[in-house]
């Protein structure tokens, strides 16, 4: 596989197709990135152009736009899905990323196989993701309303993935807690929020820096919950800095 190259192969889960991409920097460890609610793997397509000493992979997470329909989807399901995708790639030295719902997979993935992850990059997500009912109510009913005040790249986006779908990974959201656990992570963690981030407010990204006592902080800017497309330079950076300067 010619370094740089990037690459768009499927891996297979219980009879099912997975997509993801990988870029091959040619480098015996990986990042692996998971979307959030809704979303798919081109979300990070500027995140592929990390100028880093990693193989960089994002996936779709099962039913969300390229990946194979699956009848159910649950957090295990998701974090099972990462488990089997690094078991078939074989791979070392992970760092996981995740944003909102990707941050509750690799949270829950880290609690589960600690030994499989060097460091977490934690972007606009939480240890508890309470969504609002009003929210779940249009989403489960009126999807088209939940999105129409996006902007046309981000609607085409979430269009990708059909609106049950979304609305599972809401629920999902809306279930997970893991506050009590969250001074427990004692492995590198870079946290990332746009400062105006609604969904995933400032306030739990300051939490884990303030229980997660090997982290740092970056709030960016003129960024709101999908800071990797509001500010995707400013959110490169940062990743890049730390991972450069400190792993």
């Amino acid at each position: 596989m010619p370094i740089g190259e990037l690459l768009i192969p499927y891996f297979e889960y219980s009879g099912k197709r997975i997509f993801y991409q990988v870029k091959n920097n040619e480098s015996p460890r990986a990042l692996i990135f998971i979307h959030g609610s809704g979303g798919n793997s081109d979300i990070w397509k500027d995140q592929l152009n990390l100028n880093v000493n990693y193989n960089l992979y994002t996936l779709d997470l099962p039913s969300h736009s390229k990946s194979d329909e699956f009848s159910e989807h649950s957090l295990e399901l998701y974090v099972d899905v990462l488990r089997k995708f690094i078991e078939h790639l074989d791979l070392k030295d992970v760092i996981l990323g995740g944003h909102s719902l990707g941050g509750a997979v690799i949270q829950s993935y880290y609690f589960k196989y600690p030994n499989d992850v060097t460091a977490l990059l934690l972007i606009g997500t939480g240890g508890r993701l309470r969504v609002l009912p009003s929210t779940l109510v249009t989403v489960k009913n009126n999807f088209p309303k939940f999105i129409e005040d996006m902007n046309d790249d981000r609607k085409n986006e979430f269009l990708k993935t059909p609106g049950n779908v979304c609305y599972d990974d809401f629920k999902i959201c809306d279930g997970f807690d893991i506050l009590d656990k969250t001074d427990l992570i004692n492995i590198p963690c870079l946290i990332l929020v746009g400062k105006e981030d609604e969904m995933t407010p400032v306030k739990y990204s300051e939490f884990f820096h303030k229980k997660i006592e090997n982290s740092e902080l970056v709030i960016i800017d003129n960024a709101g919950h999908l800071v990797m497309m509001d500010q995707p330079k400013k959110l490169n950076e940062a990743i890049e800095n730390y991972i450069n300067n400190y792993l």
